[in-house]
């Protein structure tokens, strides 16, 4: 279990996809993403395993929800400074967590 002094612990944020591109390196198919999350936190980077309901091409101006206070991973050469937040159906098959209605860039999820 984890309390909630843990869950504040997470800095959870809108962001609006600003760049998409298939991850050719990836070991699992995934897509680069470039996500700007507001003038306090900037433009960052991530690499999500969504291949299986979109394409990079479809996805530029969608806005996502992500974590941004994780240490950047390095995927393949690649920094991943963001988790984005997703509902996993299978193995592979995730569904996007976007807000119903447009928030600016940055706006914190709680």
């Amino acid at each position: 279990m984890v309390t909630i002094d843990d869950f504040l612990k997470l800095d959870v944020r809108v962001g609006t996809i600003i760049k998409a591109e298939f991850f050719e390196k990836a070991k699992i198919p995934a897509i680069k993403l470039q996500i700007d999350f507001g003038p306090d936190i900037g433009s960052k980077t991530s690499s999500a395993q969504i291949t299986k309901r979109y394409k990079a091409e479809e996805i530029v101006g969608q806005q996502i929800i992500g974590v941004v206070n994780f240490p950047a991973r390095n995927i393949a050469g690649f920094q991943s400074e963001v988790l984005v937040l997703g509902g996993i159906l299978d193995k592979g098959d995730v569904v996007l967590l976007k807000p119903d209605i447009k928030l600016p860039n940055g706006t914190p999820i709680g």
